[in-house]
């Protein structure tokens, strides 16, 4: 298969209920590049309000995606990550919790983040030489947004906004909801995911992701952290 951008994301295990249940959620399975059955939950078009992350499938990220600079390939890129892996060590948090980002709803971690951010803050520096320059349409929409001096700093250097001391981890689970929509979804989610996430909450592994022709992302390889 060939793809147009990579990235690095925590991709949750598929062996747990809770990242199956989430990953039936969004309605895509990346691993296997195929599309799930949505849960049915009575009141809620789950297709709907998982549109726009379907795509990325179950994931935090950790490098945002990016294309390939002039002179670099895919198998490089893949021996920079097993590289990266080997030197990071596995991360522990307390827990999962459901949260609102701003009209978004996602998971956050529980507990101390010192560990995790430091991993992503790997991620972003060790991986930049693959990164070609982001396109110049693509940085005017992007501050078009409104960027504080640190994020269009961010956007400059590595190419998004929201890296290293702006980086925040979370796990998407919708797009854009309607104000009273929010409660809504948040109710259905606190009743149905909340008690299968995990206590504690580990990352065990980087995931390299590969974004197809048609947009989704697919699983290339899993990397241990073994630092």
């Amino acid at each position: 298969m060939t793809f147009t951008r990579y990235a690095i994301y925590y991709a949750p295990p598929a062996t747990a209920d809770w990242s199956r249940f989430a990953a039936s959620w969004l309605g895509w399975d990346m691993e296997t590049g195929a599309e799930l059955p949505h849960p049915d939950i009575a009141g809620l078009d789950v297709a709907e309000i998982t549109a726009v992350p379907r795509k990325y499938g179950l994931h935090a990220t950790m490098k945002p995606p990016l294309r390939l600079a002039k002179g670099q390939t895919q198998a490089a890129l893949e021996d920079a990550c097993a590289a990266l892996a080997a030197r990071q060590q596995p991360v522990t948090l307390d827990g999962l919790q459901l949260a609102r980002l701003g009209r978004f709803l996602a998971l956050r971690p529980v507990g101390d983040e010192t560990a995790l951010n430091a991993l992503a803050s790997a991620c972003v520096r060790d991986l930049d030489p693959f990164r070609a320059p982001a396109p110049e349409a693509e940085l005017a929409r992007r501050r078009a947004a409104g960027l504080s001096a640190e994020q269009d700093e961010n956007l400059t250097r590595w190419g998004y906004p929201y890296v290293l001391g702006q980086f925040r981890f979370h796990i998407t689970l919708t797009g854009k909801l309607p104000k009273p929509q929010l409660p809504v979804v948040e109710d259905a989610l606190a009743s149905h995911l909340l008690p299968l996430l995990p206590e504690p909450f580990e990352i065990r592994d980087l995931a390299l992701m590969g974004e197809a022709e048609d947009g989704r992302f697919h699983l290339i390889h899993r990397y241990a952290l073994s630092g």
